[in-house]
C-alpha cells in the first residue's frame, strides 16, 4: 500500500492494522544525539490512549512503546528508529455483522472499491488506531523541536458547536441517544524562527494542511484569520509591524504566523475541524457488497467524541512537518553550508 510514508528528510512510515498483532512506525532522518527512550515517548501515547477519558472508547490498550532500533544508551544513533505498539484488546467478533456491508461515514466502501478486499475488523488500516503510530513517531519530532526551543501545543476549543468548557451536557445527550459529536482543535507553535518553509509547492501551511488533513476525521483547516479573511479588506487583513527591543513585532495576527508559505517568526496558529465519530449505535441505512439495501446497528466500543484523544495527534503531525522543514532549511543558504563544513 502506497501512502504510508510522510516527510522528506525527517520521515516516518507507519504500519499495522487495528486488529493485527501490532502497529508501529519507522522514523528515518532523526539526527544523532537526541535524548530518547521509551519513557520519553510513553507520555505522548498515554494522552491518546483509549479507555481513559470520558466519552471515549472503552477499548483497553496500554499502547506501551517498544523501541527496537535506532537508540543506544538513551541517545538516537542517526539510524532508523523502529517503534512498535502491540495490540492487546481486540474484539474482532464485534465486527462480524459488517463483513458484507458498508458502514456509513467509514472507508469501507472506498477501500473495497480500491482493493476489492478489506479488513473489516475495526477498519483495518483505515482505523483511527493507526494514529497511535503517528504519535510515537511524532513524539521523536517534538522532542527534537524542544532542543531548538520550539513548542507545539494543541487544545480542544469547540465540541458539538459549543465551547469545549461547556460541552458536558451536549456530550451526555449524544451518548444517551447513541450518537457522536465533532468539534475543533486549535494548535499553536511558539519559538519558530522566521523563513522556514518552501516558496511554491512545499509551503509551510501547505504541508501542515496535508499532514493535518491526513488524520482520518479532519474535514477542514484554517490558519490565522482563516475563512474570515475573505470578509476583510487588505488594510484590515495585513498584519502591521513595528520594532520592539531590536525585534520585529506583529501588531495583529491575521496571517497565523505564515507569510508566503514561510514562517514569519510570529506564533503559528491554525484550527482543524473534526467530524463526528462515524461509528454510532443508532440505526443507519446502508447497502451490502452484493448491492442490497439493509439497516445497520454498529456494535462494539466507540468514541462519542474523539477530540480529547486527537489533540496529541495534531501535535505529532505538526511536529513532523516542522522537523522536516527545519532540516531542509539548513541548505537554503551557502553561508549555512559553509558554517557547517568550515567552522
Amino acid at each position: 500500500m502506497a501512502g504510508s510514508t510522510f516527510g522528506d528528510l525527517f520521515r516516518i512510515t507507519t504500519f499495522g492494522e487495528s486488529h493485527g498483532k501490532a502497529i508501529g512506525v519507522i522514523v528515518d532522518g532523526c539526527p544523532a544525539g537526541l535524548d530518547l527512550s521509551e519513557a520519553i515517548i510513553q507520555p505522548y501515547l498515554d494522552r491518546r490512549r483509549p479507555g481513559v477519558q470520558s466519552y471515549t472508547t472503552a477499548r483497553k490498550e496500554s499502547d506501551t512503546a517498544k523501541i527496537l532500533s535506532g537508540v543506544f544508551e538513551g541517545k538516537s544513533t542517526g539510524t532508523p528508529i523502529a517503534i512498535i505498539l502491540e495490540n492487546e484488546d481486540q474484539r474482532s467478533r464485534d465486527y462480524g455483522n459488517i463483513a458484507e456491508l458498508f458502514r456509513p461515514g467509514h472507508a469501507d466502501l472506498t477501500f473495497d472499491s480500491k482493493y476489492g478486499f478489506r479488513d473489516y475488523r475495526g477498519g483495518g488500516r483505515s482505523s483511527g488506531r493507526e494514529t497511535a503510530a503517528r504519535v510515537a513517531g511524532g513524539a521523536v519530532a517534538l522532542e527534537f523541536l524542544k532542543t531548538l526551543g520550539i513548542e507545539v501545543k494543541a487544545a480542544v476549543t469547540m465540541i458539538g458547536g459549543v465551547p469545549a468548557a461547556e460541552a458536558e451536557d451536549v456530550l451526555a445527550a449524544a451518548a444517551a441517544r447513541g450518537d457522536s459529536l465533532g468539534g475543533i482543535i486549535e494548535c499553536r507553535v511558539t519559538g519558530m524562527p522566521a523563513g522556514v518553509g518552501e516558496t511554491v509547492f512545499d509551503k509551510l501551511d501547505a504541508l501542515l494542511s496535508q499532514a493535518i488533513m491526513s488524520i482520518g476525521a479532519v474535514k477542514g483547516i484554517e490558519f490565522g484569520e482563516g475563512f474570515g479573511a475573505s470578509r476583510l479588506s487588505g488594510s484590515n487583513n495585513n498584519d502591521p509591524m513595528r520594532m520592539k527591543d531590536g525585534q520585529i513585532e506583529f501588531l495583529s495576527h491575521h496571517a497565523g504566523g505564515i507569510l508566503g508559505g514561510m514562517s514569519s517568526g510570529d506564533e503559528i496558529v491554525f484550527r482543524a475541524a473534526f467530524k463526528p465519530t462515524p461509528s454510532i449505535s443508532s440505526v443507519q441505512q446502508t447497502v451490502t457488497r452484493s448491492g442490497e439495501d439493509t439497516d445497520l446497528v454498529i456494535k462494539g466500543r466507540h468514541d462519542v467524541c474523539i477530540l480529547p484523544r486527537a489533540v496529541v495527534v495534531v501535535e505529532a503531525m505538526t511536529g513532523l512537518v516542522l522537523a522536516d522543514l527545519l532540516l531542509r532549511n539548513m541548505t537554503a543558504r551557502v553561508d549555512n553550508v559553509k558554517r557547517f563544513y568550515q567552522p
